[in-house]
Formats: structure tokens, sequence, C-alpha cells
């Protein structure tokens, strides 16, 4: 039964993160700015949460781009489910590089329930490198969040090897915010190993409220959810996973969420479903030369 999923309400974003996934040259042709109809989405969402009586489905207006871009729209979608947020039916969350977050903003989704975590790479050094020289805007945007709530928002960030090489002084960092830590493993080219991302993440738990989920992803730190119960829409499809945008979609977006089954082969839950395709891939392409 799905009690999850993901919303990615654009492909835009005003950064141009140096280790993004998303916006990569084999990835950037499979993301179409397609109108998906979030309402029809929301409003299968909505049956699906009454036929199971599900007691609280997480969503998350997260994806392939800056969700604060589309703001309004964003705005909209979220006073759409204020019955089902007021009443914990529905837990949802964006997640934003903090650069266009605004007071207004903030008490909006204060209102709503609605979570706003920042996405933040620790030193400013390591930060602004990665980030578009972007530490000190979402440091205003951390602030603006307090100003708000009295408490500081959850954060993310992005585990690589320069993160590996400064640990103790990465979790030096966000010690002081008592929030919780959502560290994500960089992936692609510069990608770390489960094996360094683990060994991190367990110095990270012992001085911070460190967020890795079960059957969500490898790359939070937990097991790979694909084909169980979370699903991401985009460009006018669902697909298995944020990282599978460039696979075969398991249905179009307007499917109601009890017709969708996928056909999962077996594997490691321990490691993630886009890297065994990745592999599976690579074994083909070299047995046929």
């Amino acid at each position: 039964m799905i009690d999850r999923a993901c919303i990615s309400i654009n492909n835009r974003c005003n950064l141009n993160c140096a280790y993004c996934h998303f916006h990569t040259p084999e990835k950037t042709k499979f993301l179409t700015e397609t109108k998906m109809d979030i309402y029809t989405i929301l409003d299968n969402i909505k049956q699906h949460i009454a036929h199971y009586d599900i007691q609280q489905f997480k969503l998350g207006f997260v994806g392939n781009g800056e969700v604060l871009l589309d703001y309004d729209a964003l705005h909209s979608y979220i006073e759409y489910i204020s019955d089902e947020l007021a009443d914990g039916r529905i837990s949802a969350y964006t997640i934003t590089n903090g650069t266009l977050v605004t007071e207004k903003m903030l008490q909006f989704f204060k209102a709503h329930k609605c979570s706003i975590g920042f996405s933040i790479d620790g030193l400013p050094e390591i930060h602004n490198k990665l980030r578009c020289n972007t530490h000190a805007e979402v440091l205003h945007g951390i602030e603006l969040y307090y100003s708000v709530n009295r408490c500081f928002p959850s954060m993310n960030c992005t585990v690589g090897r320069e993160i590996l090489d400064r640990a103790d002084d990465t979790i030096a960092f966000f010690e002081p915010f008592g929030s919780r830590i959502t560290f994500s493993r960089m992936i692609g080219k510069e990608k770390i190993s489960l094996k360094e991302f683990h060994n991190f993440l367990n110095k990270a738990r012992q001085k911070l409220h460190v967020r890795t989920g079960g059957y969500d992803c490898t790359m939070y730190g937990g097991k790979c959810g694909a084909g169980m119960n979370n699903i991401f829409y985009a460009n006018n499809k669902i697909y298995l996973c944020g990282n599978c945008v460039d696979l075969p979609a398991i249905a179009e977006a307007a499917a109601p969420l009890d017709s969708l089954s996928p056909h999962m082969p077996v594997f490691d839950r321990n490691t993630c479903y886009r890297e065994n395709m990745n592999n599976c891939f690579q074994v083909l392409k070299e047995e046929s030369k």
C-alpha cells in the first residue's frame, strides 16, 4: 500500500549546484516542462487515503527543481489539501535551497502545518564551492525561519569527498542548531561509497539528530523503497523514485494509486535500485562489444 509520494511541481532551479544529479547531460533530456494536473494527483491521493483509512500519508512537494520558483502554484496545492493537513491525514513537506524564502511564505507554511527543510552543506567553504556561493543567503533564510517558528528547521546536507575529509568540522557546524539533519550520499560522477557514507552517518549520530528512515532511499541512509510504498511524480508520469526519471515510468500521472503494481526484480534493498540498474546496463554494454 502506498503511503508516501513526492510531486515534482517543476524542473527549474535558480542555482546550478556542482553535484546536482537531476540536471546532468544524461538526465536533462528527460526533464520536460510538461504540465501535470496536480489537482487530479491530489484527488487520487485523497481517495487512496479514504479507501484504506491511512492515518498519515507523507507527501513531499519536492523533486527536480527549486519549488519556491513556483510558490504561487505550491500555495494553491497546499490550500487544496488544507483539511487533510489540519487533521493530520496528510503530512506535507517541501525542501528549498533557501535563497527565495520570505517571511510571508514561512508564515503560510506554519499556518498549514507544512514542513520546510533547507539544503545547506555545512561549512561555508564547502557549501559555497558546491552550491553557487549561497551560504550566507541560506543562513539568512534559516534565521528567518527561526524568527517565525522559534526553532530551527530541518536541514539537508549532501555528503561528498570534501565533507568526508572534514567530517568533525561539518558535524560541529550543525550541532548548535539542534534540529533534524538529513545527510544525502553524493551520487553521480563524484559519488562516495555506501560504506563511506554509513561510516560518516554513524559518527554524526553521536552528536546530531540524524534522519535515516526505513524503506525510503539509500541516499539518506535508509533502505531502497523503490516499488514498495513510495512513488515519484514528474513529467506527467509516475516513477519508482526521483532518481529513476530516465528509466521507464510505471504509469501516467493521473493513474489511480490502486492501479500501480510495478514488476520489480529481486534485489538487495541495502543498495540503490537505480545503481543496480546502472550496473546491469554496464554489463549488457560490455557483453555486446
